[in-house]
């Protein structure tokens, strides 16, 4: 992995981008830290303003997770949106539909599909970020296996979670193993557990999880952007991001 290729899911800093000048200036600081990328979770202002402060600072738009409703269901919107970006990627940040009935699963599945098929006509490529739920059981294997079962390569890309697979009971190495080369961009997520057991999101290399191994599997697979996220911090988000960040760079990028 090199440097250029870690960047920051912007929804561990959410509370920091509510207006275009909070986010002008978020932008400034995860620069100023080392992330190279970033990944939107929403923008508070025009899409044209977005890519000046972006440009300004240096940085890329790896993906943006959109509304799973609006990329599934008026999928045009999102075309135009993603390419008003320029980004190639748009995630599908969580499911729509109740995993425990099969009828909301194969709905689920058609429609990442079709919507999928138009995002690559139009020269665009969706992924697909997955939580603990997708783990459970359908037709005797985890329902992730069969979302991507049943999709087309060209259609369907991961957008692979690595404290998710690991609530859900999964390897993340085996997962990413399975996925083969449809693994462009990979959630990087350190799993730990209080000393009650309780699970809690943790900087990269303060929980439990062999990022050495992860980082060599999505490497053989292809990976093309590795993302931090931290769904919640226990103090300053920016201390956090930086201290994941340094991580990375002291122990896992290529030197």
């Amino acid at each position: 992995m090199n440097i250029d290729q870690v960047a920051i899911q912007f929804w561990t800093v959410r509370a920091f981008c509510k207006t275009t000048a909070d986010y002008a200036a978020t932008l400034k600081k995860v620069r100023e830290i080392g992330y190279r990328g970033i990944e939107l979770a929403g923008f508070p202002g025009p899409v044209e303003e977005l890519i000046r402060m972006v440009n300004g600072e240096g940085l890329t738009i790896c993906s943006s997770h959109e509304s799973p409703a609006t990329i599934l269901d008026d999928t045009n919107q999102i075309v135009d949106r993603i390419a008003s970006l320029g980004c190639q990627y748009v995630t599908c940040p969580h499911a729509i539909g109740d995993f425990s009935k099969s009828a909301d699963i194969e709905m689920l599945i058609a429609k990442l599909e079709a919507a999928g098929a138009i995002l690559h006509k139009a020269g665009r490529t969706l992924t697909y970020h997955n939580h603990a739920n997708e783990f459970v059981h359908f037709n005797g294997k985890p329902l992730l296996e069969t979302i991507y079962g049943q999709t087309r390569p060209e259609n369907l890309q991961a957008e692979l979670d690595t404290y998710w697979v690991q609530a859900g009971g999964a390897d993340p190495v085996q997962c990413i193993e399975k996925l083969g080369n449809r693994l462009p961009l990979i959630h990087l997520k350190d799993y730990a557990v209080d000393a009650t057991g309780r699970p809690y999101y943790a900087e990269i290399g303060s929980g439990n999880l062999d990022f050495k191994a992860i980082i060599a599997a999505a490497e053989a697979a292809g990976t093309q952007w590795f993302i931090v996220e931290q769904d919640t911090c226990p103090g300053d988000p920016f201390d956090c991001i930086k201290t994941s960040f340094e991580y990375i760079q002291a122990n896992l990028v290529d030197q």
